[in-house]
């Protein structure tokens, strides 16, 4: 893992900044990212994921964290017990110069038993899911980190807008592969990595969700096919 967003962020950091990331999937075109955004506050975040903050309660695990924007928030502003989590060695490190208590470099999937009444998975939390075939199984493990009356919170966006349409109406989607399971590509500085990205329709989260012995609910809409969602355990 070549971790060039967690290089872009130490760059910026560093007063190294001299241009934004690229990022593309296979269904879209290359376009800039602002490595700033991964910094933004409270004010900056869109409503799905101020939504988010809101809901979270108790101990809280901030899967996918980044540069720790939201588990700062949750730190210092709701006074919660945050544990910041990322594969990025870079993101963690940033994460904790800002000033985030606990901030782990590891895997979601690799953590030591312990349990959390609130996982979050933002900034499109169902790409942490793996592959679409992968993603009933992933999200049992994830439920595994629960508590009995604990919650996991995550948003995605239905991307089936990004699809042409035909003279019907009706969108030319892919027939061998669910059509929000795509290759993301970041590229930095003359580097390139790509990874699978998961995007799911608020459907498909209910029966994935629903797959893995869980309640879905809808928290939320934002302003662009996105949402956030709560998962429980089923009575």
């Amino acid at each position: 893992m070549k971790d060039l967003m967690g290089k872009a962020l130490q760059d910026y950091i560093n007063g190294d900044y001299t241009e934004d990331m690229l990022t593309e999937t296979n269904i879209s075109d290359p376009d800039e990212f602002p490595v700033a955004y991964l910094l933004r506050t409270y004010e900056e975040m869109p409503v799905t994921e101020q939504r988010a903050l809101q809901c979270c309660k108790g101990k809280v695990l901030d899967a996918g964290s980044g540069a720790g924007s939201h588990a700062l928030y949750l730190q210092q502003q709701e006074n919660l017990e945050v544990t910041a989590l990322d594969s990025s060695a870079s993101c963690i490190e940033i994460a904790r110069n800002r000033g985030v208590k606990h901030a782990i470099h590891g895997s979601l999937y690799d953590l030591p038993p312990q349990r959390y009444d609130t996982v979050l998975l933002l900034m499109n939390g169902t790409g942490l899911l793996g592959r679409f075939d992968e993603a009933a199984g992933n999200l049992k493990k994830i439920a595994e980190l629960l508590t009995p009356n604990g919650q996991i919170l995550i948003d995605s966006s239905d991307i089936i807008y990004m699809y042409d349409e035909d003279e019907d109406g009706g969108k030319w989607v892919p027939g061998d592969r669910y059509y929000g399971e795509l290759d993301f590509t970041v590229h930095y500085r003359g580097e390139s990595e790509s990874f699978p990205w998961l995007y799911l329709d608020y459907t498909r989260l209910e029966e994935i969700a629903t797959e893995a012995g869980l309640n879905c609910e809808l928290i939320t809409e934002g302003e662009h096919y996105d949402y956030l969602a709560r998962l429980t355990f089923s009575e």
